[in-house]
This record gives structure tokens, sequence and C-alpha cells, in this order.
């Protein structure tokens, strides 16, 4: 997520912020930030009490809730279990979703519904028809 949170934070022209939800050390009666977060183009970080991520990436006590219940659209990337989990969410969920990717492979247990794409343009043309419709505003 860092290099994603930098090259929107270093594009030119941009149009939004680069907001982190941050999870917090798993066992600990104190909520603290996991170590390595936020990364330093995080220009607005949203601590929480939630430690879980990667395979546990779906249970309640996972910062992936908010990830995709926040989101207008999500783009996932290429990416292990934490991904494949947040792809799960956003499918339960009914968020607007496409994959960035090549092959299915590139996240494991992608869902048939998830609409693939692997040109930079289609994926923009399919943000922009969901950001138009007004749709993923409830």
């Amino acid at each position: 997520m860092a290099t994603v949170s930098m090259a929107f934070h270093e594009s030119e022209g941009r149009r939004g912020t680069v907001i982190g939800i941050i999870p917090s050390e798993e066992g600990s009666s104190i909520p603290r930030p996991k170590a390595g977060y936020p990364n330093q183009w995080v220009e607005i970080p949203i601590f929480t009490h939630l430690p879980l991520s990667g395979d546990r990436g779906t249970d309640l006590r996972s910062r992936n809730h908010i990830n995709v219940l926040t989101s207008d659209v999500i783009v996932a990337l290429p990416g292990g279990a934490g991904t494949a989990r947040e792809v799960a969410l956003a499918v339960s969920y009914k968020r607007p979703i496409v994959a960035f990717l090549e092959s299915p492979d590139e996240i494991p247990g992608l869902p048939d519904e998830v609409p693939i794409r692997s040109k930079f343009d289609e994926v923009c043309a399919f943000v922009e028809s969901q950001l138009e419709t007004g749709l993923t505003r409830r």
C-alpha cells in the first residue's frame, strides 16, 4: 500500500487525499498502530483498534471492512491473502470492483464476478462509469 500511496500522492494534478485506515498491534490492551503504519505518504491517518488482516481479513476485527465500505469504487491489484479477502468483502458488500490484472491467478481465489481489465484506460473507464452513475453512494 505504500507504493500506491506514494504514486497517488506524487501524481501531478491529483484530486483527492491519501487516507490510511491504520491497523493496531494485536494483543495490546491499548490500541497502538501496527509497526510500519502509517506510511509517509498518508495525509489523513484513521487509527483503529482493529488488528487483523491477511488470511483473517474478513474477520470482524479487520480494517478491511472499513477499506471496502468507505470506497466508491475498488480497484484490485495483484496481491496475496489480504487482497483476496478485500475482494471477497467487496463482492459480499456489493461494492463496484474491477481487477487490474493480466491473469486471474494474480489474486488467489478471485471470484468470477469480478471483471478483469489489463489496460489502464479500461480500468479508468470502469471507475469513471461507476462514479458517473451515482450508484456508489448510499
